[in-house]
């Protein structure tokens, strides 16, 4: 199965005014940063609420009833979801006459305490002023229910809320009087799982320098209230000295741990030893947030070391160009032991490099951070040296010990450099292009993209092309630290591409007028007018075409060529015609003999937005289009019309004029 983790924070509050109290809530779980974690297998008691509340929440689309409204009196609960799906729960409490708000939030990824200011955290929500049961149900509400008179008897429940695999959620409840009984919370009736499928166990052991303090690390987040805090829990395989008591990492400001520290009557001399888990006092080993164990007699070793200095020999091995260096000890190191203006390190190799600073964070820690005025960008082998620096030592390890000075070699990378060079053959039909790299500092992979529609892994490719417009090729070389990205656009030389405009209808005496539209650099013209005259002008003058007595299609050509000896054809098609004068027939005969069989506006070649409609003596439209080669055949809703006269209407706008025109006349259908 599936899990994910989701944190979860429901408020419950019948407050309806903002910032109810000015004292602020200071107790653990009563702020989103400190909530209580809870299992979704467990009904979870909250009794005895302090009473604080300096915060407002908002409600969305509650605004206009008072929203935000104060989080008085609250208690915030997180949780963890391991499978996506409808969460619900029951809030019930121990008096039924009390009355209890909530808001759910999504803060996966987010500070807890951006829920006060960002309401699209929000999931759902209740701030009904209705007693009793509350939650979250298969048939609650859909919308969040704003602040009510407790006499309206509002609903409780909001519809279960869809969650989500891998989210964290809080869920906050708070109470708006100033004196309550309290409440049971408990999870059920969804289909999204929110309990823990990790069994706890130990996960390791460390002991401290001088072996009086063990470190004992969980592999998931367990109860601090589980912990005795005299050892008891645990046993270690020596008679030398014995567990004095125990401390939970992170349990004074939470109520989960996933660290903790014994600390021993004596210390013990150098070896390794085991740590063992027990029932202690509390009469149970480690809980987690489920109440599962940690099975008793799981055990981890540790070893004392001497008490010997801790040796600078690891490097976290550089990346491309770096800033600075990591250091990584064994043991943690005194963090105020590193001088901060880095003088306790410098660096040799090929290239001159400067050293900034160095830091490291809290007050003990196994990583120190070498910063360097400048990245490294010439490859080849270096040596990080440590010397005492201007505090007059080199570094020490938690235990007061000195770290000697010594020298760790590493090694750098060269920078790569992607561009490329690129040579054309050109081509009527194609061109050809060769990609080369270089391949210096150790480059050893290319991605190339041509246009996004091609690409190659090789160093040097050969790409070819018959589309010659311009063409966009990227490079992406690498070396295995470094990497590069280069971009050109190539232009061809020998770009043809003939191409221009001509009027499209000719009406008598009319001229056809050609525009040139061809690119590319073009050393020939030869124009083809479909009427018996040619041209070798690059911008010819406008052109006569005869008149015949019927509409025709003229073919209007250009051939251009180039300095290569290359060609290139466009055709364009000319609608001559005969007649442009726009007239409706005073009669047709639809007897389907081929002649007179429509009615329509004839010639209407430079009609624009034009209307046509066909009224019958009744006033009755009959036919109406916008298209002036759609006919009316004689007929209406499937009959023929009756013989007799016909009225008609035609409005268009003239193409030469721009005019606006409305004709009205009549015509005899004869059949």
């Amino acid at each position: 199965m599936m899990h994910m983790k989701i944190s979860l924070v429901l408020l419950i509050s019948f407050c309806y005014l903002q910032n109810a109290y000015a004292q602020p809530c200071t107790t653990l779980g009563q702020n989103p940063s400190t909530a209580f974690p809870v299992c979704g297998s467990a009904t979870f008691r909250q009794a005895q609420v302090p009473l604080c509340g300096d915060r407002s929440i908002l409600a969305p689309g509650c605004e206009l009833k008072g929203s935000p409204y104060a989080a008085k009196n609250p208690f915030w609960y997180k949780f963890t979801c391991y499978q996506s799906g409808t969460l619900g729960f029951l809030i019930n409490p121990l008096i039924n006459a009390e009355d209890y708000d909530w808001q759910l939030f999504d803060v996966t990824g987010r500070n807890p305490d951006d829920v006060y200011t960002d309401p699209s955290l929000t999931v759902t929500g209740n701030w009904a002023g209705t007693f009793g049961p509350t939650g979250a149900s298969a048939t609650g509400i859909t919308y969040i229910n704003c602040a009510s008179d407790p006499t309206a008897n509002e609903p409780t429940f909001a519809r279960m809320p869809n969650i989500i695999q891998g989210h964290n959620y809080l869920l906050m409840i708070s109470h708006f009087t100033d004196t309550q009984s309290g409440y049971n919370l408990s999870f059920g009736g969804g289909t999204a799982v929110i309990t823990d499928p990790l069994e706890p166990h130990l996960l390791s052991g460390e002991a401290a320098c001088d072996g009086k303090e063990i470190r004992i690390r969980i592999n998931k987040k367990m109860k601090c209230l589980s912990l005795a805090l005299n050892g008891s829990d645990f046993s270690i395989n020596t008679a030398s000295t014995s567990i004095l008591n125990a401390k939970g990492g992170g349990c004074s400001a939470g109520f989960d741990m996933d660290s903790i520290v014994l600390f021993l009557a004596s210390p013990i001399p150098p070896g390794t030893y085991t740590v063992s888990i027990k029932k202690g006092i509390d009469n149970n080993t480690l809980l987690d947030n489920c109440d599962r164990e940690v099975p008793v007699g799981e055990s981890v070793s540790f070893t004392v070391f001497p008490l010997i200095p801790t040796p600078m020999d690891s490097l976290t091995k550089p990346g491309c160009a770096p800033k600075s260096l990591e250091l990584v000890f064994k043991k943690s190191m005194q963090c105020n032991s590193v001088e901060p203006g880095g003088s306790d390190f410098f660096v040799t190799g090929p290239t001159a490099v400067t050293v900034s600073g160095a830091a490291c964070a809290g007050s003990l820690s196994k990583k120190i951070i070498v910063q360097l005025a400048g990245p490294i960008q010439f490859g080849g082998t270096y040596t990080l040296h440590l010397k005492r620096g201007t505090d007059g030592n080199t570094i020490l390890d938690e235990c007061g010990q000195e770290t000697p000075a010594s020298t760790i070699n590493f090694s750098i990378s060269d920078t790569v450099n992607a561009d490329f060079a690129h040579n054309i053959i050109f081509g009527c039909d194609r061109n050809t292009v060769q990609y080369s790299h270089n391949g210096l500092n150790g480059v050893n992979s290319w991605k190339w993209s041509f246009d996004g529609t091609r690409s190659s892994m090789l160093q040097n490719p050969v790409i070819s092309y018959t589309n010659f417009q311009q063409k966009n090729t990227q490079l992406i070389v690498s070396n295995g630290v470094c990497t590069d990205t280069a971009n050109i656009s190539i232009f061809f030389d020998n770009l043809l591409e003939a191409g221009f405009e001509v009027t499209n209808l000719i009406c008598p005496q009319e001229q056809a007028v050609l525009k040139q539209l061809s690119q590319g650099t073009v050393t020939e013209y030869l124009w083809k007018f479909g009427n018996g005259n040619t041209s070798n002008l690059k911008d010819p003058a406008p052109e006569f075409y005869p008149v015949t007595s019927t509409t025709r299609n003229v073919a209007v050509q250009l051939i251009i060529k180039n300095s290569y000896g290359c060609f290139d054809t466009a055709t364009r098609q000319v609608k001559v015609v005969n007649n442009c004068y726009i007239a409706v027939p005073s009669a047709f005969t639809p007897n389907g003999d081929g002649l007179n069989d429509y009615l329509y506006p004839l010639n209407a070649y430079k009609a624009r937005d034009l209307t046509f409609t066909v009224f019958n003596r009744f006033g009755q439209r009959i036919f109406y289009t916008n298209d002036w080669t759609n006919k009316w055949d004689g007929s209406f809703k499937g009959q023929g019309a009756d013989p007799g006269t016909y009225v008609w209407v035609l409005t268009y706008t003239h193409a030469d004029t721009n005019r606006r025109i409305e004709q009205k006349g009549t015509s005899i259908l004869i059949r």
